[in-house]
């Protein structure tokens, strides 16, 4: 597979051409950008998702170990969660120099103030293999994400089960303009077609301008009440151009309706309490079987704060070993290279708090295979990196823990034309699905 020059030239045209019928037949597709109302109508200007058109082997182990860590980090994430004054205090310096991450901690801060207790308390989370080597055969790939699709339907319907009233609704908080619809529509359909669920899709602003909090704490969203809300936008401060949108947030964690996620386990993925796990004696603090916190911990890629002074000597020496990261869903605000030897020398000569805004974590290097790729009915050979993603549900009625498990696994990164490209955007796609936003990054898994 890795000498790509002599497959015949013939032979990838009708795999090519397969490929594309199969994508399209299948729902492989997205919302063409260029396209208008490709975001906002289903069926106008679609396109095929990138992906790659080969198959390399992944490693077994790597696979199995994923599965095992799943349920760890569900249970580590759901006790941080509960901990306000852990969260509270690791992200106090964060917001004096982070606007969102301020207005998540003072909703946060509310809810802690009137003592809301979250009784069922539900999240979907990924569990990505990050030290990436290679990537499924693309068929494969999509029946995998299938059944992740069936059974993360699955940990949404029991949620909405454990509501007990049968006339709610699930609800889906999605963005204004959701090129990504398909994926959204195709989890409705099957919480409709198997779990006899309904589900409505609102925007933050919408839900706004339809939404009332009765007395009890149930929530009406446009005369229907909400049993699950499960959030696809509100991740990131282009969610909130207006207060419109915060009021929305508050309003539904002020609800007893059960949210993916609440505030809680929203800020339990923030990059700075990522940091702060992997410091010594923190996991202990949240768990106490000694074996989960060794398979938890062995599985850290380093991960500091910029004030260690020791680090940033390090760094700015060696910046091609590093990145920043601020406080963000994604890589795409990330720093790499030179520039992280720039902004740590211009944070030191300013000695503000705004290093707070950011974590330094080991910069990790995938292993780099060939492959073809497809994008928009092209195929391109190039190199690529590639990811597991292993989805997790856990769900949980006070003591009762209902679900925890892993609930299939996916891709997370297809194809693209060079391998600067492929490197970035891998970074980006490894926590930017809005449903997972879990304490993934910090896995090294060597090879």
């Amino acid at each position: 597979m890795s000498d790509l020059h002599n497959i015949d030239p013939e032979l990838l045209q009708k795999l090519v051409y397969d490929a594309l019928i199969w994508s399209s037949l299948h729902g492989l597709v997205v919302g063409d950008k260029n396209v208008q109302r490709s975001g906002t109508v289903p069926a106008v200007g679609m396109v095929h998702a990138p992906f790659a058109l080969l198959p390399v082997s992944f490693p077994e182990s790597h696979w199995r170990q994923a599965c095992e860590l799943a349920p760890i980090f569900n249970e580590l994430v759901d006790r941080v969660s509960l901990d306000g004054k852990f969260l509270q205090d690791s992200l106090s310096r964060t917001k004096k120099v982070d606007a969102f991450t301020s207005r998540l901690l003072d909703i946060h801060s509310k809810m802690l103030e009137i003592n809301k207790k979250e009784e069922i308390r539900f999240a979907s989370q990924e569990l990505n293999q990050s030290i990436l080597v290679n990537i499924l055969d693309w068929i494969l790939e999509r029946f995998l994400e299938t059944l992740a699709v069936s059974q993360f339907a699955e940990a949404l319907a029991k949620a909405w089960t454990e509501y007990n009233n049968p006339r709610a609704v699930a609800m889906v908080v999605v963005q204004p303009e959701e090129h990504n619809m398909y994926d959204q529509h195709w989890i409705c359909s099957v919480l409709k077609e198997k779990h006899d669920v309904t589900t409505v899709r609102k925007t933050l602003a919408e839900i706004d301008a339809q939404g009332e909090l009765l007395s009890d704490g149930t929530l009406l969203v446009g005369g229907q009440e909400v049993a699950v809300v499960y959030f696809r936008a509100g991740y990131t401060p282009i969610d909130y151009p207006s207060e419109s949108e915060w009021r929305a947030r508050l309003l539904m964690e002020q609800s007893i309706a059960i949210k993916c996620p609440s505030i809680s386990y929203h800020l339990a993925g923030t990059k700075k309490i990522q940091q702060e796990l992997a410091k010594p004696n923190v996991l202990e603090r949240f768990l106490e079987n000694k074996d989960d916190i060794a398979k938890v911990r062995k599985c850290f890629a380093g991960l500091w704060s910029p004030d260690d002074s020791n680090i940033i000597k390090d760094a700015i020496d060696r910046p091609e070993l590093y990145v920043m990261k601020p406080q963000r869903e994604g890589g795409g605000n990330n720093i790499y290279g030179d520039d992280v030897r720039k902004t740590l020398m211009r944070l030191q000569r300013e000695g503000t708090d705004e290093d707070a805004a950011y974590i330094l974590m080991q910069r990790i290097f995938p292993t780099v295979s060939p492959s073809f790729f497809m994008r928009y009915g092209i195929c391109y050979k190039d190199f690529g990196i590639s990811e597991l993603g292993m989805y997790g549900a856990y769900l949980r009625n006070k003591d009762k823990v209902i679900m925890n498990d892993h609930c299939g696994f996916g891709q997370s990164i297809f194809g693209l034309t060079t391998l600067h490209d492929l490197i970035t955007c891998y970074l980006e796609w490894a926590v930017d699905k809005e449903h997972v936003f879990i304490i993934t990054e910090q896995l090294l898994i060597s090879q």
